[in-house]
């Protein structure tokens, strides 16, 4: 109330004038009440009129939302919970039926605290201070676990006699959980896209804690068990299947797009970009089979700067589980999560890129002054023609130019095959790679010839296969004792030729390639679950493919 006031404005919004004229008579001359019959008249009211308070006898959406844009709306106290007025000895006066539901631990809460305002109040007036006490809040933690605030204003008569108390109590337990929980949420968000110990570690390291991230705050902040996560490709508009907790492996089988019809409800979620609660799954048409038992789903955007970048569907075996602050919560964190995604990819393509980076420069800072040197030598060739005993030692100084130029720029650019490797022809023997079948699978020449070079000369027959499409019809015409296959490649995807191999002979170990660390829809952390023998990222050394290699049919073969 505003201390210019000497009167309490009330706006009732209530049919039936006997109600009306009970409160007034209540509340005394120095209250004045208006009554407003519905929210529509309400409206009109408060566009024209400032009150202190508005009392309905009952929580309703409508009131909230128009007093949410309403006019001084900030000079408003809203009285749609429970409300009571109480004279000096907290007997009540008038109430509303909220607060009459209230217990009995509520309402002697109420009543105390309403006769200490009371008495307050009276003090600080006989001492010449009335003028500057308005209202007094306090809050009671029930012993049923609710939490209740309340708020005590004294009306004030014209003579600065405090007459009565009105009490406004709210249960604002459901509140409190949800802002305890955004808190939480929030927390694990920041948690989530922390970056700073993540830098040391490789892609593949990267990816497995931020999985392991994800489903420790999904379970233990938002108590999702079965749920999954897809990530739409552009390229294709697929949305493909990242992390799944929970959920049967059937899933990652069901090719899904960005579509508003025909791809379930991820579909029509990535399309649309729109939260979608389905509280029925067995009455929605737009629902497909995930989790055996599933009642109702929630599925959510996951959005990276307003872009939908994939999607968080989550399982209920119980009808009607999600509520509107669950699907709230779950639109934060997703964002998190896309952001977290985002910052891992943007960390392997900075790194990529700080390494081209640097060639350039280098290249660009080394060009000159090694072109003037090898001028001059051709000069200088020139000049001393007939003189034998020099010619050799200039052009040792030319060919050592030119080496230094070539492995400057070997050094610094972004390479993607094998390191260390130099083809001599010499055959050796391995007992565990001689006589072994092997499959390699990359869209670059230099990788599948160089790979097949090092194994055909530890005895290994190699086949080769240049895209996804190639390696998975090799697979279903033949048999290998192991497969190393690039992720990223024209067709079908390296997860699609492990799940290829799979499905041939679930016995099978698969290595996969990645350049600097790139792994398109995460295909590591989906095919680590599903039995992937190792990953190596590009540029690797030949020990190290030798190495992964021998393991995995070491592995398979105990």
């Amino acid at each position: 109330m505003s201390q210019a006031q000497q009167t309490i404005k009330v706006l009732l919004v209530q049919s039936g004038t006997e109600s009306h004229h009970s409160i007034a008579e209540s509340l005394g001359p120095s209250v004045d009440v208006v009554r407003a019959e519905s929210v529509a008249e309400a409206s009109t009211i408060l566009a024209e009129q400032e009150f202190d308070y508005v009392i309905t006898s009952a929580s309703d959406p409508a009131i909230d939302a128009l007093l949410a844009s309403a006019p001084h709306v900030d000079e408003l106290e809203v009285g749609c919970e429970g409300v009571g007025v109480f004279d000096s000895r907290g007997v009540l006066v008038w109430a509303n039926p909220a607060l009459l539901n209230f217990s009995e631990e509520v309402r002697s809460f109420v009543e105390k605290t309403c006769v200490e305002t009371f008495s307050r109040t009276a003090h600080a007036g006989a001492a010449g201070g009335t003028g500057s006490l308005t209202e007094r809040r306090s809050t009671l933690p029930a012993s049923d676990g609710c939490e209740f605030d309340l708020t005590t204003t004294p009306i004030i008569d014209l003579d600065q006699q405090v007459t009565q108390v009105v009490a406004v109590v709210r249960d604002v337990t459901r509140a409190r959980a949800r802002r305890t929980q955004l808190e939480a949420i929030n927390r694990a968000g920041r948690e989530l896209v922390r970056m700073e110990k993540v830098s040391q570690l490789n892609t593949e390291e990267r990816l497995a804690l931020l999985e392991q991230k994800i489903v420790r705050y999904l379970h233990d902040l938002m108590h999702f068990d079965n749920f999954s996560i897809h990530i739409l490709d552009k390229r294709t508009n697929k949305l493909e299947p990242v992390l799944m907790s929970g959920m049967p492996q059937a899933v990652q089988t069901i090719d899904l797009y960005a579509s508003p019809e025909g791809n379930g409800i991820a579909g029509y979620v990535a399309h649309h970009g729109r939260s979608y609660n389905c509280p029925d799954v067995s009455k929605d048409p737009r629902y497909f089979r995930a989790l055996e038992g599933a009642r109702s789903s929630l599925t959510v955007p996951l959005r990276l700067n307003d872009e939908v970048i994939g999607i968080l569907n989550v399982e209920n075996s119980e009808p009607d589980a999600f509520d509107r602050d669950q699907c709230t919560m779950a639109e934060i964190l997703g964002r998190d999560i896309a952001t977290a995604l985002h910052i891992l990819d943007l960390m392997v393509n900075e790194r990529y890129t700080t390494t081209g980076r640097l060639g350039s420069d280098v290249m660009a800072g080394v060009t000159t002054p090694l072109n003037d040197i090898l001028t001059d030598v051709e000069n200088l060739v020139e000049d001393y023609v007939g003189h034998d005993d020099l010619r050799p030692r200039l052009n040792k100084i030319t060919a050592n130019a030119v080496a230094i130029r070539e492995s400057i720029k070997a050094s610094t650019s972004p390479q993607r095959g094998l390191l260390g490797h130099r083809p001599t022809g010499v055959k050796r023997t391995d007992p565990i790679l001689t006589g072994k079948k092997l499959l390699v699978v990359d869209d670059e020449s230099m990788i599948r010839e160089t790979v097949h070079d090092v194994l055909d000369s530890y005895g290994c027959e190699v086949s080769a296969a240049e895209n996804g499409d190639q390696a998975v019809e090799l697979l279903r015409d033949q048999r290998f004792d192991l497969v190393l296959s690039d992720i990223k490649m024209p067709g079908r995807s390296g997860y699609e030729v492990f799940a290829a191999a799979k499905e041939a002979d679930a016995a099978t170990p698969v290595i996969l390639m990645t350049g600097f660390g790139y792994d398109p829809n995460h295909s590591i952390v989906r095919a680590r679950r599903e039995g992937l023998a190792a990953v190596l990222f590009k540029p690797f050394k030949v020990d190290q493919l030798l190495g992964e290699i021998r393991a995995a049919l070491h592995s398979s073969a105990g």
